[in-house]
């Protein structure tokens, strides 16, 4: 029997081969690099989507134990009513053939060719099914939608969860995709976002921003005197493996925003200054931090690593391995100092999302500006080079003009949102339900029941 198992085995290794190449000399070359296209824009997705994961680990353990349970959770609720929503009109709002402000085709996405003909013009420059094509950008709107969740963290109504999510992601992420990648009209400016610094980030961070000020501090965080209180997250080993998977996704993030894996390999460029610029955030931002601190803080390292991700995002394909080195540097050391700042001016920022992701998307979206070269410029089809390589001040002021208009865009959208629901059905559980745990009172359990059992007799709203 033994003998049989290892001759089919055998077998079959030798004729797998032989018929793959059959089945390839049988293709042509457009059809073989439309299913190897197609293959890698499907990794990508995936590793994408997986981001998810790094994003509930980090911000489970970045808040305190009562709240782990709801907090990484409400990241499945949140992604499942972004797919749908998406699905049902995100999409062609963004990429649907319209006009220079928003899309108005393409709704109900099926898959189809033919609907991929007739409404989304804007991504015909690559022949990757329409399908997958959809679940790439699906996992990106997934991603800012997370950012901007960071802000609600700790305090919010799990309803506010559901409203938000559905107008987030046909209200507010659907147009400034547009504008800018679906053919509308900073693309025709020119505006370089390769993979999201603006579309992506800044989108998120400003929903967030906006949360944080209208929810308000958490209880306990600042004395009567307006100094601070430390809340430290309950976990860093969570918070630790969650900014690994998020590094690990973003090579699927940048490299993935190719659309192809045929030609001279750019995509492998793309993950060198994405793993480089990341680096350098990190080492930048622990030891500003252990100057500053007088101790290596680990939570700055993780943020530091994660700015320097949002920075690189725009510029990825644009600018030279140095500079990529120096564009991540610079994040992690802005995202150091504004988070002190915005915590010392009364800003809980639980998860430091705008500091992470807004002060670093500006950054990153800027420096394309002062750092794009000719040479890629020239490789990628967008824009023109940056200040520094001979382009002038006119890459750099279509770069800012993105930023504001986008900026403004959302900062009055979702505060326009979040009032609605705050005089409506309110933003913040009671202060009874926020002491005892989001855990608790939102799901009626804890996402650590032997521990929080334990801490009965005490003060729970320290664990």
């Amino acid at each position: 029997m033994l003998k049989k198992l290892l001759f089919s085995t055998g077998l079959m290794s030798v004729m797998l081969p032989t018929a793959m190449a059959f089945a390839a000399d049988d293709a042509t070359p457009a059809q073989l690099q439309g299913a190897v296209d197609a293959v890698w824009v499907m990794l990508a997705a995936i590793l994408v989507i997986f981001m998810q994961a790094g994003f509930a680990l980090l911000e489970a353990g970045s808040t305190r134990m009562k709240n782990a349970g709801h907090v990484a959770g409400k990241t499945i609720l949140t992604f499942g009513i972004c797919a749908i929503a998406f699905w049902a009109v995100g999409f062609g709002l963004a990429f649907g053939d319209g006009n220079s402000f928003i899309g108005m085709k393409g709704f109900f996405v099926d898959g189809s060719e033919e609907q991929a003909t007739a409404a989304f013009g804007s991504l015909s420059y690559s022949d990757v099914p329409i399908g997958i094509k959809f679940l790439f950008q699906l996992a990106f709107a997934g991603v800012s939608l997370a950012i901007a969740f960071g802000g609600f963290a700790e305090r919010a109504k799990l309803s506010v969860y559901f409203i938000f999510s559905i107008l987030f992601v046909i209200f507010i992420y659907p147009v400034a995709a547009h504008w800018i990648w679906g053919g509308g009209w900073l693309a025709g400016h020119g505006k370089q976002d390769f993979a999201g610094s603006t579309v992506v980030h800044l989108q998120g961070a400003t929903a967030a921003l906006v949360a944080t000020l209208m929810l308000k501090p958490r209880i306990g965080k600042y004395n009567k005197d307006k100094t601070p209180n430390l809340i430290p997250g309950h976990n860093q080993v969570l918070s630790v493996l969650g900014v690994i998977i998020l590094w690990i996704g973003w090579f699927g993030f940048n490299p993935g925003s190719t659309l192809s894996a045929m030609g001279d390999g750019f995509f492998g460029y793309i993950a060198m200054t994405t793993n480089l610029a990341a680096a350098a955030g990190g080492v930048a931002a622990i030891v500003v931090a252990w100057i500053y601190f007088g101790k290596a803080d680990i939570p700055s390292m993780l943020n530091g690593v994660l700015a320097a991700l949002v920075a690189i995002t725009a510029s990825c394909a644009f600018v030279t391995v140095r500079d990529a080195v120096i564009i991540g540097a610079v994040a992690g050391i802005l995202t150091f100092f504004t988070a002190q700042w915005f915590e010392k001016a009364g800003i809980d920022d639980p998860i430091y999302a705008f500091s992470v992701h807004g002060i670093a998307g500006i950054w990153g979206t800027l420096a394309n500006g002062i750092f794009a070269t000719p040479e890629l410029v020239e490789k990628v089809g967008v824009g023109k080079p940056g200040l520094l390589y001979g382009g002038g001040l006119e890459q750099l002021g279509v770069q800012a003009l993105g930023i504001f208009t986008t900026f403004v865009f959302v900062l009055v959208v979702s505060f326009i949102i979040l009032s609605i629901l705050k005089v409506t059905i309110g933003l913040r559980v009671t202060e009874e339900e926020e002491v005892v745990g989001l855990d608790l009172s939102e799901h009626g359990s804890y996402g650590y029941p032997e521990q929080m059992k334990k801490s009965a007799g005490g003060n729970s709203a320290s664990f």
